[in-house]
């Protein structure tokens, strides 16, 4: 006989027929610039200008040359996957009392992908590594945009200043501004500003807020600007036009029943050891068509 009844001793915990999603993941490129099908074996994208202003051509007088260049950039889609081991057992009985565990999975790898589109469009590298990818090779932002703003020192003392010289790059090699990226520390630094009076200057920042515009400007907040390593803090130019992503195939969730799929020689076959492999995966591309068309704000510590 129980001196104190509690819930616990009466009643069972009970079991939520939902995985709560504790994986995290987001890409701002993807918030600034829509997907697009991407053939599988790649594609090439043609960039055109005409090179000179029109000419004012005086009667019966001659004609000068004009030009025009025209340049290709390929898109080819590379393989990322992610994949896990469970046990058998644990297949089993989420099946029976409906755990999700395989839509959790999927949904947690396209949070994943997500994630991982930054770091290898703006860094070129190896989300898993956090280093550079030979696959990826020269195809990413810190490659290929020369022009930047660098901040002397690792403080941002003042981004509202850095961010009008960044934008300023851009329009001035003829390019449009309709889009910006900013490191968590960056958005910090603006949301720190204030008026002569003591106001904020941009209240629509404070408390971690991500407001999507700022000075009727679209701009996104991502870990993946400025991971550790890495001195970009912002870049802002031209997502709707100047860069393109999408993807060429996406996997469905294949689940595995034999082998050693992970390749890890300590963790032994999947049938040896009741277990099961959950494995994701999706073909991604993308190109930046105009690095004159982007400009970085930087630390130079």
């Amino acid at each position: 006989m129980a001196d104190v009844l509690n819930k616990g001793t009466l009643f069972p915990e009970e079991l939520i027929p939902e995985l709560i999603q504790k994986t995290k993941g987001h890409s701002a490129l993807a918030n600034l610039c829509a997907a697009r099908p991407i053939p599988f074996n790649g594609q090439k994208e043609f960039t055109f200008q005409l090179d000179k202003e029109i000419d004012v051509v005086a009667e019966s007088g001659a004609k000068s040359k004009g030009g025009m260049t025209v340049e290709p950039v390929t898109v080819v889609p590379i393989k990322v996957e992610y994949g896990a081991r469970v046990s058998e057992e644990f297949m089993t009985a989420s099946e029976e009392r409906k755990i999700e565990v395989l839509k959790a999975f999927s949904e947690g790898f396209a949070r994943k992908v997500a994630k991982g589109l930054d770091l290898m469009a703006l860094h070129g590298w190896n989300p898993r590594k956090a280093a550079a990818s030979d696959v990826i090779g020269s195809n990413h932002f810190d490659s290929k945009v020369t022009q930047a703003i660098t901040i002397s020192g690792a403080e941002i003392t003042a981004p509202d200043e850095n961010m009008q010289a960044a934008i300023d790059l851009v329009t001035g090699a003829e390019n449009e501004v309709n889009g910006a990226i900013f490191s968590p520390k960056f958005k910090s630094a603006l949301a720190k500003l204030k008026n002569g009076d003591g106001s904020k200057l941009y209240p629509e920042l404070a408390w971690g807020n991500n407001p999507g515009t700022l000075n009727g400007l679209r701009v996104e907040t991502s870990n993946g600007m400025a991971p550790s390593g890495i001195k970009d803090v912002a870049l802002c130019g031209d997502f709707e036009n100047a860069f393109k992503w999408g993807y060429a195939k996406q996997i469905p969730l294949e689940v595995i029943p034999y082998g050693n799929p992970d390749n890890d020689p300590t963790l032994g076959d999947l049938k040896g050891h009741n277990q099961v492999y959950l494995r994701a995966e999706a073909y991604i591309g993308w190109g930046i068509l105009n690095p004159a068309a982007f400009a970085f704000i930087k630390t130079s510590a």
